[in-house]
């Protein structure tokens, strides 16, 4: 008689292993990328229209839910996201296979990143479609104002703050070093869709990841001079931005850079290996 931790990782390999969770995760990463795409649309407006709207994926995801249909799309986006949060838990539980030795802990433990990740962005979708108002920006900064009410508040900012700037600056090497690929069927793709697929992501883990690391800075400096207004995560990163003296310009290259892994996430859509 099998052992209950044997038949636990059955059940999970055999989940892992469903068309049905195939397809979900496969619609979740278009769904990611819409919301990536919309991202980058949104920090055009913040550059040369002085939009109001918070710049993070939530406003993103605010800005649909204004459009027709956008309550549906975000529907499908959520179930997207929750198929996804799925697939990298059971890819962090018993995935990562043909990986070895402290290797594949590493992978593991990525994909319980991820996992908690693509969880935020569900619960962000979930929050939009009840009405709620508040922004990820406004929570993030709400949450600062609390922590550095302390010492140990503030100490924990800061450490939030060297963690995301270590978190983009991972991004930023695994799409310079285009590991990316790894996870893709690249035997399936052309000449051509390669080509596209390494530029694409090369691009939009760069701008993430470049992002990602000034929020973190932000972060820790917010830590340091008890100013939450700089604890308000990419929003804050784009204020940043703005306020210098080619502001428009570095939001644009920004934005290309966002829109580019919008485009990498749908094409993953296609050829991740899932």
């Amino acid at each position: 008689m099998s052992s209950l931790p044997t038949q636990a990782r059955g059940a999970a390999s055999r989940t892992a292993n469903s068309s049905w969770l195939e397809h979900l995760t496969r619609g979740g990463l278009v769904g990611y990328g819409i919301i990536h795409l919309l991202f980058a649309w949104l920090i055009l407006q913040i550059a040369f229209d002085g939009s109001g709207t918070d710049g993070d994926q939530s406003g993103a995801l605010h800005r649909l839910a204004e459009k027709p249909f956008g309550t549906f799309l975000i529907v499908v986006i959520v179930i997207g996201l929750i198929a996804m949060t799925l697939w990298q838990l059971l890819e962090a539980a018993i995935g990562h296979r043909a990986e070895r030795g402290r290797h594949r802990l590493y992978e593991r433990i990525v994909s319980a990143g991820r996992a908690l990740f693509y969880a935020y962005f569900a619960f962000t979708g979930v929050k939009v479609l009840r009405g709620k108002k508040a922004s990820s920006a406004d929570t993030q900064q709400k949450a600062s104002e609390d922590l550095m009410a302390s010492t140990g508040g503030r100490i924990t900012v800061g450490l939030a703050g060297i963690v995301v700037a270590a978190i983009g600056v991972g991004l930023v090497i695994y799409g310079v070093r285009k590991k990316f690929e790894k996870h893709l069927k690249m035997s399936q793709m052309t000449a051509k869709m390669r080509r596209l697929s390494e530029r694409l992501g090369v691009a939009g883990y760069a701008a993430k990841g470049t992002a990602y690391g000034i929020a973190g800075v932000l972060f820790l400096i917010a830590a340091v001079q008890y100013d939450s207004d700089k604890a308000r995560g990419l929003d804050a990163t784009l204020n940043v931005l703005s306020e210098q003296s080619y502001g428009p310009w570095l939001l644009a290259l920004t934005a290309l850079g966002i829109a580019a892994y919008g485009l990498f996430s749908i094409v993953q859509a296609r050829y991740r290996k899932v």
